[in-house]
């Protein structure tokens, strides 16, 4: 060889060298940490795969970031991400995890932008939302973002595939937010144009019960919530919505307003038939009778369905000719089936007045011929007033006797004092008036009228013993014989100055005096005590002095005065008397 083809020979070498130089030094380059490079597997070991990426020496990424390790095979090339170009042990590291990772958020930092519309899979719930699956990404949907409505479980939404709005992406902390919530309500919004722009007044359109509330339901109509009131869901009465319509029905309404500046229906399902209230007089003239259910009650009466949609209303007044009902619920029940005459139409308020009494004949119209003025009666006493007690003659039909009709001798001032509640009475019948539902009935006129033969039984000067039963300012009245009394006045009671009676004289007390007045056209009778202690010769002496008195004074034995005047100066001591409860 000669020199010129060894240093030719030399050069060659010398430059190949230098280009294998080159081209390692260049493939050094290359490798940066952070970089994606594409190596091949050499091995499988360990739960570790060895691979080789062209560098120096290989690296190792365990097992477990394959998620088909199971059909990894050697020779095969993946991309993996260079975390760092040499360990401690001189190793390349490198990561097929983090290289996914990379990968797909390059793919959707170069495919998407903010609101553009992406699918992706509910992986899980967390704080505040739930985190989605985008083309291996995981985002983030808000929890105000996931419905236009509220989600009763969002749990149920894990595992889920979904179209997304993209609201934000933040590369530099690979953060994507998503929402659901704008994009249905660009769809909405879409669908409440196009309906908006198609609706009209007496349309029926169908919908579904989105949600009810007390005065009434609002129902979705594929794009627009419309109202559906409870004043149109029937002709007839409900008292809540629930009635006729639950969340989630399909409904068929009719449009009855629109308000297109608001984006607000108004809807109607009664509107759908025929208004039952039209020429309702002429199909239930006054008088008619008919039967009909029992739908509500209140305090003053029942409210009776004729038909679908039709009620009238029976008054507490008009349920019963002689019971006495506080309560329509007293006597009638929701469901209940009744018999009823109509008594009014208002066609104008849509109110029918209906009676039940009138399918009845009224015991009030044949009353006079069961209890004839002057017939004896036997009844029960029911009740009690200030001015009398309600005797019950039958069911339903009471008469009644006044204080003033209770005693011949006595005034009454509360029936309390001779009656007693339950007791049966014997009277007899004064008065009967159908017209005003009343029957007076006369107590003492059952009885003999002691007065008739008072001269009879007594006569001036003579001694008579008695008790007394009321003490009073100016005197005491003693009971001489039974429904009998006589005023002592407090001047005749002792021959000593008396200032109160009830000093000398008490309830109970048992006196003999002598009679020393008798008018039996006014129902009056004098006693004296003191002169009961007289004896016959003297008081025949004095006796004309004594009527003498009496007669410039005639108030003193005036019994019906005396009382009177007792009762309004309250000044009666022993049996007062205190209002009865128990009232009309």
């Amino acid at each position: 060889m000669t020199e010129t083809t060894i240093k030719q020979t030399e050069e060659q070498v010398t430059d190949e060298a230098l280009q294998v130089a080159m081209m390692y030094e260049e493939t050094l380059k290359d490798f940066s940490a952070g970089s994606i490079v594409v190596g091949k597997i050499l091995e499988l070991q360990n739960n570790e795969v060895l691979i080789d990426i062209g560098y120096k020496s290989e690296g190792v990424v365990p097992a477990d970031e394959f998620s088909d390790i199971e059909n990894v095979k050697i020779g095969d090339e993946v991309s993996v991400l260079l975390v760092d170009i040499e360990d401690d042990d001189g190793m390349v590291v490198l990561s097929k995890s983090k290289a996914d990772e990379k990968l797909q958020w390059d793919n959707v930092i170069s495919n998407y932008n903010e609101d553009d519309l992406i699918t992706g899979t509910v992986i899980s719930k967390v704080r505040g939302g739930l985190i989605i699956d985008i083309d291996g990404v995981e985002a983030f949907l808000p929890g105000s973002q996931i419905d236009v409505v509220p989600i009763k479980n969002i749990d149920d939404l894990v595992g889920t595939s979904h179209e997304f709005k993209i609201l934000k992406i933040t590369p530099e902390r690979r953060n994507v937010i998503l929402s659901r919530r704008a994009l249905i309500e660009e769809r909405l919004k879409r669908k409440k144009k196009v309906l908006m722009d198609t609706i009209e007044k007496g349309q029926l359109r169908l919908g579904f019960a989105k949600n009810i509330t007390d005065f009434g339901v609002f129902v979705d109509l594929d794009g627009l919530d419309g109202l559906l009131h409870i004043t149109d869901m029937s002709w007839g009465r409900i008292k809540h919505p629930t009635e006729m319509v639950t969340v989630g029905d399909d409904l068929e309404v009719m449009i009855l307003d629109i308000d297109y500046d608001k984006e607000r229906v108004s809807l109607g399902l009664k509107q759908k038939v025929d208004n039952p209230w039209v020429n309702i007089d002429e199909k239930y003239p006054v008088g008619t009778q008919l039967c009909g259910k029992v739908v509500n009650i209140a305090p003053y009466g029942a409210f009776v369905e004729l038909e679908n949609g039709v009620e009238g209303l029976v008054h507490i007044s008009e349920i019963s000719w002689t019971k006495r009902i506080v309560r329509a619920s007293d006597v009638l029940s929701v469901g209940d089936e009744v018999d009823v005459v109509v008594l009014s139409i208002n066609m104008e308020d849509q109110k029918i007045a209906l009676g039940m009494r009138q399918t009845e004949e009224n015991p009030w119209d044949t009353v006079h011929k069961r209890y004839p003025v002057g017939s004896k009666i036997t009844g029960k006493v029911r009740n009690f007033t200030s001015y009398g007690a309600f005797v019950e003659l039958e069911d339903g039909i009471d008469g009644m006797i006044h204080v003033s009709d209770m005693s011949w001798t006595r005034k009454i001032n509360h029936p309390t004092e001779v009656l007693k509640k339950g007791a049966e009475v014997e009277a007899v019948v004064l008065e009967v008036n159908p017209q005003e539902n009343r029957i007076s009935l006369g107590l003492k006129q059952a009885q003999d009228d002691p007065w008739n033969t008072i001269e009879a039984r007594y006569e001036v000067g003579q001694k008579v013993t008695g008790v007394v039963t009321k003490v009073a300012s100016f005197g005491a009245f003693i009971e001489i014989e039974e429904g009998v009394d006589a005023l002592v006045h407090i001047s005749q009671i002792s021959n000593d100055h008396v200032e109160k009676v009830k000093d000398a004289l008490n309830v109970g007390d048992p006196i003999e005096a002598r009679v020393i007045k008798i008018d039996r056209a006014e129902r009056r009778i004098g006693l004296s005590i003191k002169a009961g202690v007289m004896d016959e010769s003297e008081f025949n002496k004095q006796k004309d002095d004594i009527v003498d008195g009496l007669q410039a004074s005639d108030d003193m034995v005036n019994l019906a005065g005396a009382f009177d005047d007792a009762f309004s100066i309250g000044d009666v001591v022993g049996e007062e008397w205190e209002p009865s409860a128990d009232k009309k």
